[in-house]
């Protein structure tokens, strides 16, 4: 086997004993009907909401217990590239093998569901699982195929402000969405003043539920710098999860829309 890093995996069987380090992740074994092989999970895994109660919390994704995964004895380890540190990854290489996944775009998305099947052997699962993502895209696009993109400026972080710009799912996300990121022409997660002129091109302000938890008074705070913007607290995890949330995503959207 290989991971989206075309590093090598040596597995004898189909893996029994899960440790998911990524929370999306975490959410798509479920829906492929693998949550009683999964033994360890972060506190950040809230999907389903159960699952932190029936499985070991091993720590987060960029921090963690070696002696509690260790102590699981697990047969496989899921990392991400982005979400979890070289340094994690290094230090579990001898406990099991490590498939490490690469997201940038939905072809991306759909290749993991695809290694997992293989992986854990739910092919037919997973194969299904892709095909009504697909069909959920196909709707939404011919739907809003015609409808003007407005332009959005995605936040992520306050102090220092930080917004989504390229080379990351977010940004593939906005433009699944039918969004244009005014930020495109920037590289990955950068810091901005308010006055940034790229700013001033948004027609939209899109506040992130996570990874900083945007609230209301966040709105009111930029409404008084941009009042003739439209600002609004989205679900990030509709943005920057991957895999089976691909499956509410697209509805989701569609209510952005209108």
């Amino acid at each position: 086997m290989k991971d989206q890093l075309n590093r090598k995996l040596q597995l004898k069987e189909s893996p029994k004993r899960i440790v998911s380090l990524v929370p999306s992740q975490t959410e798509l074994l479920v829906d492929l009907g693998l949550e009683i092989s999964i033994v360890g999970v972060t506190k950040f895994c809230v999907h389903p909401t159960h699952l932190r109660m029936s499985k070991a919390v091993v720590g987060g994704t960029k921090q963690i217990s070696i002696a509690k995964i260790k102590a699981l004895k697990p047969d496989i380890i899921l990392c991400n590239k982005e979400e979890n540190t070289k340094e994690i990854i290094e230090s579990l290489k001898d406990i099991a093998p490590i498939h490490i996944s690469d997201i940038y775009n939905i072809e991306d998305c759909f290749e993991l569901i695809k290694m997992y099947g293989e992986i854990f052997s739910v092919e037919a699962e997973a194969s299904d699982l892709i095909k009504t993502i697909k069909n959920e895209r196909e709707v939404f696009q011919l739907q809003f195929q015609h409808k003007k993109k407005l332009k959005v400026a995605y936040f992520i972080w306050k102090k220092p402000w930080m917004v989504a710009a390229s080379d990351n799912f977010i940004n593939t996300m906005l433009k699944e969405a039918g969004f244009v990121n005014v930020f495109e022409t920037e590289k990955r997660y950068p810091e901005i003043k308010l006055d940034d002129s790229n700013l001033k091109n948004a027609d939209v302000i899109f506040l992130s539920s996570e990874p900083f938890p945007f609230k209301d008074n966040h709105v009111l705070e930029l409404q008084s710098k941009f009042p003739e913007k439209a600002i609004t607290i989205v679900d990030g995890e509709m943005f920057s999860w991957y895999g089976s949330r691909l499956l509410k995503s697209y509805v989701y959207f569609k209510n952005l829309q209108h």
